[in-house]
């Protein structure tokens, strides 16, 4: 494993499966934020989906596949980032448990699990970064999503960022860190129990009186911004990195095209 530069680690930029194909301005969001924070950044062409869809269904012989790719993929990197709590804590917690058994792969997987990090997590407790110099002018609540607040400890980090926008004023949502009912396959499996968590979730998101709502997991946000689109509640949603690079100025998650730069 290469030794981190403390001055300009290489970050290899973990593009997650819906980021590439729904929001590719969180990405680029992601790796503003990274370059600003003294990180070089790259893209590998040759990553993969980190594979979480099929271990949580059970398939462990293609979770463990895509595991190798990603592993071969980012391992001559400093450090390895993704905006997303569920990508990166399959990474971080799964590969090794996947992988704990072959002799090849296993110190592979732990050795990337130990540089892997969530993107609000590296930016605040890495590289201690809190000031972005962006502004946002509304009133914000916050979704904890359960991957990032239960298996990465993300909670204040993003706050802590936040805090620091000009113009942003947080106000937080009654049970902010309940499940908001996507769950990744839970919600195809179960979709009636999806529904009616992800209305809780929204009659808590209206009642807070935020005009907008933050979170750190596209699956989230897009299954909200899906429910408050449909009942035409005017509350923007947008990952938390497009506040924090200043990149929050075009159509909201849900809100038709969006502009890739």
């Amino acid at each position: 494993m290469s030794q981190p530069s403390i001055d300009r680690p290489r970050v290899g930029l973990f593009a997650t499966c819906l980021m590439n194909v729904f929001r590719p301005n969180v990405g680029f969001a992601a790796a503003k934020l990274l370059e600003d924070a003294g990180c070089s950044v790259e893209v590998p062409a040759s990553q993969t989906c980190c594979g979480q869809p099929g271990y949580n269904s059970g398939d462990f012989d293609a979770a463990r596949d895509l595991a190798k790719q990603v592993i071969a993929a980012f391992e001559g990197y400093d450090y390895v980032v993704g905006p997303s709590g569920s990508c990166m804590a399959t990474i971080r917690h799964d590969y090794p448990e996947l992988l704990a058994d072959d002799p090849d792969w296993a110190p592979r997987a732990r050795a990337l699990a130990q540089k892997s990090f969530e993107l609000m997590s590296f930016l605040h407790d890495v590289r201690g970064m809190e000031r972005t110099g962006a502004s946002y002018k509304g009133k914000v609540t916050y979704h904890d999503s359960c991957s990032g607040l239960r298996s990465l400890g993300i909670k204040g980090q993003p706050r802590a960022m936040l805090a620091h926008v000009d113009g942003l004023h947080l106000k937080e949502m009654q049970d902010t860190e309940v499940c908001c009912g996507f769950g990744g396959t839970f919600c195809v499996k179960y979709p009636e129990i999806s529904e009616k968590m992800v209305e809780d979730k929204v009659r808590n998101v209206i009642a807070s009186g935020a005009d907008t709502l933050l979170g750190g997991d596209l699956g989230c946000l897009m299954n909200i911004a899906g429910r408050l689109s449909r009942i035409n509640a005017p509350v923007k949603v947008y990952h938390t990195a497009e506040v924090l690079a200043g990149m929050a100025d075009g159509p909201a998650i849900g809100q038709g095209k969006q502009e890739t730069r």
